[in-house]
């Protein structure tokens, strides 16, 4: 679906979502994006690193 994608249907879409958005809208857009992103990546940086986890390691460490 996705291998016949060509640059010109590409441009089409994005000239697509500029009449639909707006050229301000856009960049709002990414940057919510963005911050999403960068908010559930810390996410799973997190939850890593929570003393929780840990535990559960080290006591799978233990029963191995």
């Amino acid at each position: 679906m996705l291998e016949d994608l060509s640059f010109g249907k590409l441009l089409i879409i994005l000239l697509v979502v500029m009449v639909l958005f707006g050229s301000k809208k856009i960049p709002d857009l990414a940057q919510g994006l963005g911050k999403g992103i960068r908010e559930f990546k810390k996410a799973l940086k997190d939850e890593e690193t929570s003393p929780d986890n840990q535990e559960k390691k080290t006591e799978n460490k233990q029963v191995s």
